[in-house]
């Protein structure tokens, strides 16, 4: 019997010739992930440790995103302390507020993620690296202490669930469509601790921007990760980027998985996902005239360059309306400036539309983007839990650039065809 992904890739960092879903094993990690909510607890626990260094300072990749450009005195004093430990330690890759974005747009644009590596990261959504043929998975501040000391963490191995998604993806569908709809079908914990593979011909057709907006949300069907296989389209997007030479794995033919799952993509129209779970999935034609107070875009669901486009492309000659706030966050500087030579910040200012240095702040209702009570935000975040963008009793409703841009336009949740004919 052949392995799965995860499997060889996990193996490939250990001593064993092969693993097995439920084996406990000891592995060695590629890279640490830490941002400014999720470091500080652990540079307090690596201190407790009794090590002077971390295990080496090219593999620790530190992204201060969360409460940055710092909001008030407390997270000016987390970032500090960040800041302070990254130059003692001399990590190589710390991104400081001006060079650094969302950390998962960043580490990809940079080159830090690749095919076939362990990533752990104190952030659930570390798992968006799965896109590039990664094993990435989030872990708590305690164990992000233990890998910057030792450079190896314990983990369970997974069983795998592979989805297929065959056919051709409707007009203004993303990958932020099928993964929505996708949660919608297994609902939150339907691939709890399961290593969730993304393959067929939908998602050979996908753009690297949409298979990382998949592989980012795994975490909210419970996944340990969301991995898509290295191809064409992966070596392209790595050629000028990868700092390191990399392996690529595939699931072997005869790879023995929990379950497979099949889905017929050209069944499948744009998704909103209502409050308070990202599972309450409807398609948009049974989500409009939901009135909205804001829309925003961004994140590191969808703040990439293609995101900004596709939501440029319903603004344009467009206006946002009245009732309506609309926030847009490039993921990266890097996306920002593509964004303003190709145009698109032009659009979105002439549309009424405010733009932000990259930042994770209204996702997690940390700031920039608070919903007060009653108000109700369309989102290209990944959550909509209660209280998750603001006041308890605000709603969120989660979809693509595109339905976000297209019902900023009308005040209410609606298709983009509505707006673009």
């Amino acid at each position: 019997m052949g392995m799965t992904m995860v499997e060889k890739i996990i193996a490939a960092h250990t001593d064993e010739d092969r693993v097995r879903p439920g084996q406990i094993v000891n592995a060695r990690v590629d890279i640490v992930l830490g941002n400014d909510v999720t470091t500080p607890v652990a540079v307090k626990e690596f201190n407790k440790i009794g090590v002077n260094r971390v295990f080496d300072r090219e593999r620790v990749v530190i992204v201060p995103d969360h409460f940055t450009p710092n909001k008030d005195i407390s997270s000016a004093e987390q970032a500090l302390l960040v800041r302070k430990f990254a130059r003692e330690q001399e990590i190589t890759n710390y991104f400081e507020v001006g060079e650094m974005g969302i950390e998962h747009c960043l580490l990809p644009e940079k080159g830090l993620a690749l095919p076939g590596e362990i990533i752990v990261g104190a952030d659930s959504h570390t798992c968006t690296y799965g896109a590039l043929g990664a094993f990435a998975t989030g872990v708590g501040s305690t164990d992000m202490a233990a890998a910057m000391a030792t450079g190896q963490l314990w983990f369970r191995v997974p069983p795998t669930i592979k989805f297929i998604y065959s056919g051709r993806l409707n007009p203004w569908v993303s990958g932020k469509d099928l993964i929505l709809y996708t949660i919608g079908d297994i609902g939150v914990d339907g691939a709890l601790y399961r290593a969730m593979e993304f393959s067929g011909e939908a998602i050979s057709n996908l753009s690297m921007d949409g298979r990382m907006t998949m592989s980012n949300m795994a975490i909210e069907a419970g996944g340990k990760c969301g991995l898509i296989a290295c191809d064409e389209k992966t070596r392209e997007y790595l050629k000028d980027r990868a700092v390191r030479e990399y392996t690529a794995y595939e699931s072997d033919p005869d790879a023995e998985y929990e379950k497979i799952i099949e889905y017929d993509v050209s069944e499948i129209e744009p998704q909103v996902a209502f409050p308070h779970l990202p599972e309450n999935t409807r398609p948009v034609s049974q989500a409009s005239h939901v009135k909205i107070d804001q829309a925003v875009i961004g994140s590191c669901t969808n703040g990439r360059i293609e995101d900004l486009r596709i939501a440029a492309e319903v603004l344009k000659n467009n206006h946002v309306h009245p009732d309506v706030r609309c926030l847009v966050f490039p993921g990266t500087q890097a996306i920002y400036k593509q964004a303003i030579k190709e145009g698109l910040i032009d659009i979105f200012i002439d549309a009424g539309v405010a733009v932000s240095t990259p930042t994770c702040g209204p996702c997690l209702g940390g700031h920039m983007g608070i919903l007060a009570k009653g108000e109700r935000a369309i989102s290209t975040t990944n959550r909509n839990f209660v209280g998750r963008m603001g006041h308890p009793e605000s709603e969120v409703y989660l979809a693509s650039p595109a339905v976000a841009a297209a019902s900023a336009i009308k005040g209410y949740i609606t298709h983009p065809e509505e707006v673009v004919r």
